[in-house]
């Protein structure tokens, strides 16, 4: 049940990367733009996207999901727990410990600066996930494009009306339609991998290396793009307190990472078979009269994604109170029997409010991609 719950929470932001991860990366490997008017993802290519570029795009998303989530967090960092408890602001309380205060000042500076980066991370993810799943209304009909942001917005302030219900009552609804979802990714994915079966060619590492060593002009921005597969990782880490680490691991390596690896397999050897298909691989996998199906499902999906962040901020919040980096503030209990289960209804509505200044500023989850590349890689390299 708890395993159940947390890809439900947990596991809503990393599920919904596929929407937008692949495209913009190999956009950003092809020296692309996309982006435009009302959230439309306008890409011009000049000629098809070499199958090396695509193949090393791949490794690198494949591996990143090896190396940054199973191994780094998932295996290693969900051991590094306090009192139950995870995230960037855990990971000083441990280090001060073992340090001492005299020498933790440098450790609580980059604990500030995580803590920081994270906030960006909660926003800048409601923001750019609903922004990609309303984005595919526009396949279905685009007499709608112009509304894409008053349609996001909406959708955005349900969602955050609804955090004083707490984490439980949210985790029961969301679980099994995200195990629905990562089933819905893995099935798309089959379905078009017999498209171009050379794209198992990109389990090698070496076409990653391979790609870094052809481009050295792109391969920061493509560094950038590649942090847009593992988002999510360091909410993994800091929703520790709401599930515990046995269902977090569970989840992961039966389900998420399996369903998420077959799903972009898919899209590259959709755009392989087919390059047009560069300017919305994820909804170009499903046929055609499973489009809209398609679209409702993402962005009940992506409003589940933001709430990995959000349940994230609150612990994160409460941690920074209880180290002496905020003010207090009125903590709510959402859970008679796990004291990680809060509501911080101040946080809520910050968090809300930047959001929809996103929302509004950005108008498209590509214009919003630059952003969140950054946000998430510094959370993680601190």
């Amino acid at each position: 049940v708890l395993a159940l719950g947390a890809l439900g929470v947990v596991y809503g932001d990393i599920g919904t990367s596929p929407l937008y991860a692949l495209r913009e990366t190999v956009l950003a490997a092809t020296g692309a733009a996309s982006g435009g008017h009302g959230g439309a993802a306008s890409v011009a290519l000049a000629a098809p996207v070499p199958r090396e570029v695509i193949i090393g795009v791949l490794s690198l998303i494949l591996w990143s999901l090896v190396i940054v989530v199973t191994l780094k967090y998932v295996v290693l960092l969900l051991t590094a727990d306090n009192n139950g408890e995870g995230g960037t602001l855990t990971l000083v309380a441990l280090a001060q410990r073992a340090l001492g205060r005299m020498r933790g000042g440098v450790v609580l500076f980059l604990g500030m600066a995580g803590a920081a980066l994270f906030y960006g991370d909660a926003v800048i993810t409601p923001a750019i996930s609903v922004l990609s799943a309303v984005e595919g209304i526009k396949l279905v009909t685009p007499a709608l494009n112009d509304y894409v942001v008053m349609i996001a917005s909406g959708i955005l302030i349900a969602l955050f009306l609804v955090q004083s219900r707490g984490t439980e009552k949210v985790a029961n609804f969301f679980g099994p339609v995200m195990m629905i979802w990562f089933l819905t990714l893995a099935g798309l994915g089959i379905y078009h991998i017999a498209d171009d079966l050379g794209v198992f060619a990109s389990i090698n590492p070496y076409w990653g290396l391979h790609f870094f060593i052809n481009n050295p002009g792109v391969s920061l921005a493509v560094l950038g793009s590649v942090c847009l597969a593992v988002t999510g990782a360091e909410a993994l880490y800091a929703d520790m307190g709401h599930f515990g680490r046995g269902p977090i691991r569970g989840a992961w390596i039966w389900l998420v990472f399996p369903a998420l690896w077959l799903n972009y397999l898919g899209q590259g050897a959709l755009i392989l078979s087919d390059p047009s298909a560069i300017d919305n691989p994820f909804y170009k996998l499903a046929p055609d009269g499973f489009i809209l199906p398609l679209v409702v499902m993402a962005t009940i999906a992506t409003i589940i994604a933001s709430q990995a962040v959000i349940t994230g901020a609150f612990s994160l919040t409460r941690q920074a109170i209880q180290l002496g980096l905020l003010p207090r503030l009125e903590i709510r209990h959402t859970s008679e029997q796990t004291s990680g289960q809060i509501y911080i209804p101040r946080i809520n509505i910050m968090l809300l409010i930047v959001v929809l200044m996103l929302v509004w500023t950005f108008r498209s989850s590509s214009n919003l991609s630059h952003a969140y590349g950054i946000s998430v890689f510094g959370a993680m390299m601190v």
